[in-house]
């Protein structure tokens, strides 16, 4: 058992405001002097950058379908460290998740795994005494969890919040902790994936001491602290232990992409990597001309290469440097945007051709319809990450297709078919020793991967077959 302070940050809704109360809570509690520990609940890669920059040390997902359940309240234990409590926001509505009828993945089901008190986030932009029905509603939905308080977001006035806390507290006896004002200096800008990465240039920090100052003012962080105290101490499993791996005595150097190009890397894929036994160095393909000295693997990780691909393409002699690498069989790992990389163009939104990498046939062309959600995938072969039938979860986010002329190529993977996709379908290729696909995965579902993945860069293959 293990006592952690904590609370998840819910709505009835995406759109709602979740990540600026989020931000703008850890934000107000760091400045008190408290350690806080940011998780994201589900596959998001863009709002843990925000509750970073607020806490000051790295944002975790806590994803409930891609993990196994019963691993969620020690991951959330092991992330937290020594912080004196966790915030964790959630992800769209409180319990939106798998499907209409399953809500495997929400932040109901990772509350309930975690036993975590919630904090609704509601936006009354246009209702005053309704919103004490839609508190009552998501209050009483599942028994199951405990719906501990409410934030006003976007109320019209200091009147206007007044009139909805005596409509919640007077007709569901629930707690009303405080409110922010709408103020158009508080809207993140979005675009088809959501919010801006803070990768990309802006002014987030002032963004962040600004909602820092209005949740100062607003919000009883005392009443904050003291629900979060309140939850019960969480019940811990053992989670897998990482297969060692044979290394020779300098640790193989794994370079990752990252800049504001590429961005989309769950934290926890590298710790494991680092764990297995890799020294991970980072670089831009925007701006690097070279890959690292000493790199042995790549990790091209997803982003936003549609937008810089411009850039991306001015920068020959990093293309150049990868196509080589390729080719001299160097292990190559890319999820999304990394696969949009290494294709020969990616044709953008205005419909301009930009030269990419080249290692895969084709191009990558966006297109007006967003491919998303969860997947089980099957490796189709062997290789140096894979065993051929292995099955893991993992998810997809994506704008773009991939148009190859070689319909010989060989998938990495079947997309196992569910309720709401009934057809199997290839997904990936792999050429040499390059694994691509659209497929974002979470290490800690299959933990062998890093020890792979490691073997790999090392040259020792042969000692990263599971044992059984």
């Amino acid at each position: 058992m293990h006592h952690l302070p904590r609370l998840i940050i819910a709505a009835p809704m995406s759109g709602s405001g979740k990540t600026t109360i989020s931000a703008g809570l850890i934000a107000a509690l760091v400045a008190r002097g408290l350690r806080v520990a940011p998780f994201k609940a589900g596959p998001d890669y863009i709002d843990p950058t925000y509750h970073a920059l607020a806490a000051g040390r790295p944002c975790h997902n806590l994803d409930a379908w891609m993990l196994p359940a019963a691993h969620i309240p020690t991951v959330l234990a092991q992330r937290a460290g020594d912080a004196d409590l966790a915030l964790i926001e959630g992800v769209m509505g409180l319990f939106d998740g798998y499907a209409g009828n399953d809500d495997t993945g929400s932040t109901a089901h990772i509350a309930r795994l975690t036993a975590t008190p919630v904090l609704i986030v509601l936006d009354t932009r246009a209702m005053a005494r309704t919103a004490a029905a839609l508190v009552l509603g998501l209050r009483d939905f599942d028994p199951h969890l405990r719906v501990a308080g409410v934030i006003l977001n976007r109320v019209g006035s200091p009147r206007h919040a007044q009139m909805v806390q005596g409509a919640i507290e007077g007709s569901v006896a629930l707690p009303v902790l405080g409110y922010l004002q709408r103020d158009e200096e508080l809207h993140l800008p979005e675009r088809h994936l959501g919010l801006i990465p803070t990768a990309e240039p802006g002014r987030w920090q002032a963004w962040i001491e600004r909602v820092r100052e209005r949740i100062a003012a607003n919000v009883d962080l005392d009443q904050v602290l003291a629900l979060a105290r309140s939850a019960n101490a969480l019940q811990l499993s053992a989670l897998p232990a990482l297969q060692p791996v044979s290394l020779p005595k300098i640790a193989p150097r794994i370079a990752v992409a990252r800049d504001a190009a590429f961005s989309f890397l769950y934290d926890d894929n590298l710790d494991l990597l680092r764990a297995a036994g890799a020294e991970i160095v980072f670089f831009s393909p925007l701006q690097a001309e070279a890959l690292p000295e000493g790199t042995q693997a790549l990790y091209l990780c997803g982003g936003f290469p549609e937008l810089y691909a411009a850039e991306l393409a001015a920068n020959s002699a990093m293309r150049t440097a990868i196509r080589s690498a390729a080719a001299a069989g160097m292990p190559i790992y890319a999820e999304c945007g990394g696969l949009m990389y290494l294709t020969e163009a990616v044709v953008d939104a205005d419909g301009a051709m930009h030269a990419m990498v080249g290692v895969l046939p084709g191009q990558s062309r966006m297109t007006p319809r967003l491919t998303m959600g969860y997947r089980t995938i099957a490796a189709r072969q062997d290789n140096w990450l894979w065993q051929a039938g292995e099955t893991i979860r993992g998810h997809e986010f994506h704008y773009s297709t991939w148009e190859t002329p070689d319909a010989t190529l060989p998938p990495v993977y079947t997309v196992l078919p569910d309720a709401l996709r009934p057809q199997t379908r290839n997904e990936g290729a792999q050429m040499q020793q390059v694994i691509a696909s659209y497929i974002h995965l979470h290490f800690l579902a299959h933990p062998t991967l890093a020890t792979r993945f490691v073997a790999a860069a090392a040259g020792a293959v042969d000692h990263c077959r599971p044992r059984i």
